[in-house]
């Protein structure tokens, strides 16, 4: 991980398809301050990736995702 960036990793349940990861995906990336999301449906989880200085919450990332459709958590250690 480059030391300018932090990432946050999410469980995301309900996906099914390709459609799903991209829906997820570009939500995620319409967020300011978030340069990419990885989401994959087989492991039920999304990896975000902001720039430290952004205002970036997992709160904010997790309501994205609810409005979505889908369900989301922080990914415990």
């Amino acid at each position: 991980m480059n030391a300018n960036k932090n990432e946050t990793e999410l469980n995301v349940t309900g996906m099914i398809c390709g459609h799903c990861e991209m829906t997820i995906k570009s939500t995620l990336e319409k967020i300011d301050g978030v340069k990419k999301a990885k989401v994959n449906r087989k492991k039920n989880s999304a990896i975000v990736t902001f720039d430290n200085n952004a205002d970036v919450e997992t709160n904010g990332l997790l309501k994205a995702i609810a409005n979505t459709g889908y369900k989301a958590s922080l990914k415990k250690e």
